[in-house]
């Protein structure tokens, strides 16, 4: 698995900043537009009214994840 060195959050431009420590979402940091888009994506996805329930959601991800032998 690769390493991906956090940077410090003052080192990401105020506009690209997220409310969220996500390890997932630290590692777009050295990158931090994309890191906002991802968050952006994410709080659309997640909590949105749709035939699918929170808890069918992250069943489904937990599911992506294994079997992309992800650790997150």
């Amino acid at each position: 698995m690769a390493y991906i060195d956090y940077i410090a959050e003052e080192m990401i431009p105020p506009d690209d900043r997220v409310p969220d420590q996500d390890n997932i979402l630290r590692i777009h940091g050295v990158h931090s537009r994309t890191m906002r888009q991802h968050y952006d994506l994410y709080i659309q996805l997640m909590p949105s009214k749709g035939p699918l329930s929170r808890i069918q959601l992250e069943m489904i991800v937990v599911v992506v994840s294994a079997e992309d032998k992800c650790r997150y």
